[in-house]
């Protein structure tokens, strides 16, 4: 087991992500489905179990490989991928809020909430410092190097401040409601200004060096991340805003919230076409599966709750709509990646050693393309 976790790295925490989205972005669909919600459940509490197992193993890892642990930290193309570790952590936390009470009754389903949302948010804040720092003073990356990988150290504060506000129900009227709820909306503008300062990076280089290397084209999903759950974000703090600031006029966070949204998901929608259309060509060229496969699930997730977010705030059904059919989207992305995941884990080829890059390669294709299952 020791031995099998040396080359386990920060980017496997993108599986309990993309499973934990299924069950929230599935709690918040308009369908009366029966059973929705139980499957939902299920699929928030096998996040759960994969959040403890990936725990386990990782301080495995640290523990028995600190030089494959510091190499990762060191490695531009892998340090960012510790976005995903504060993310794992606030989404199945926002999953015990909205679903654990069906089966670890409401106490334990708060308790444990709030531990993961307050423990992940602290991880989030530490790696949207330290990454970019690393970046910038470690690390040596050149512009035709950048891909959506780098937004992930941003997004984590984003998911943190749509999950923050389910918490504010839950806390005494008043100082502690408003602060926690202005404390999410300072998440907010902390990730969304870092990804607008990040994303034209990531653009330019897709337009001036050409298409990214096949294994690394999925991530071009990962623009999704932001938009959508800024959108969903925008949407939480109008929902509890009249708990938080009871003398607040009508409005105040609803009309922001879709003004911010509704531009931002037309802008989703454009990414989502480009970068399916990216996707399509990389198969078209023998594109195989890789953990960057994840990339189709949580960004896609984020997006199903912004527009039920905008459902819910426009009483538009075209919003409705576009959450049922990026949920279906969402949930076949998912069978699609677990299931290869799944192969790989058995076979052995997800775990070994990364195979070498070919020629002078650029260090973010190299190291980014390892656990590419053939």
């Amino acid at each position: 087991m020791v031995t099998a976790v040396r080359h386990l790295g920060p980017n496997w925490y993108a599986s309990v992500m993309g499973t934990a989205v299924v069950g929230t972005a599935g709690a918040a669909l308009p369908l009366p489905l029966p059973g929705l919600r139980t499957a939902c459940t299920a699929a928030w509490a096998l996040a759960l179990a994969l959040l403890v197992t990936l725990l386990a193993a990782r301080a495995l890892h640290w523990s028995h490989h600190r030089d494959q642990a510091r190499a990762h930290l060191a490695d531009p193309a892998t340090a960012p991928f510790y976005g995903c570790l504060a993310m794992a952590l606030v989404s199945v936390g926002g999953g015990a809020l909205t679903l654990g009470p069906a089966w670890l009754g409401g106490s334990a389903a708060l308790a444990l909430g709030a531990v993961l949302f307050g423990v992940g948010t602290a991880v989030g804040l530490w790696v949207a410092v330290a990454v970019p720092y690393l970046m910038a003073v470690r690390h040596r990356v050149e512009p035709q190097q950048a891909t959506p990988v780098w937004l992930l150290p941003l997004v984590a504060p984003m998911v943190s401040a749509a999950v923050g506000p389910l918490l504010v129900p839950h806390l005494p009227p008043g100082q502690a409601r408003a602060t926690l709820l202005f404390g999410c909306v300072g998440l907010f503008g902390l990730s969304l200004c870092g990804t607008l300062l990040m994303l034209p990076l990531v653009f330019a280089r897709l337009v001036t060096a050409g298409p990214l290397p096949l294994a690394l084209t999925p991530t071009l999903f990962l623009v999704l991340g932001p938009l959508g759950q800024s959108t969903t974000a925008a949407g939480m703090f109008a929902d509890v805003a009249p708990l938080a600031l009871p003398h607040a006029r009508d409005g105040w966070f609803t009309l922001p919230a879709v003004l911010y949204g509704v531009p931002v998901m037309g802008f989703a929608l454009l990414w989502l076409g480009l970068a399916t259309a990216h996707v399509a060509r990389a198969r078209r060229q023998g594109m195989g599966f890789a953990m960057t496969w994840w990339a189709f699930t949580f960004p896609v997730g984020t997006c199903v709750t912004g527009a039920a977010s905008l459902a819910r705030h426009t009483g538009l059904a075209v919003f409705d709509g576009l959450a049922v059919l990026l949920y279906g989207v969402l949930v076949a992305a998912w069978v699609t990646a677990a299931a290869h995941t799944a192969r790989g884990v058995l076979s052995g080829r997800l775990l070994a050693a990364p195979r070498p890059g070919p020629p002078a390669p650029r260090p973010v294709t190299a190291r980014t393309t390892s656990g590419a299952v053939r």
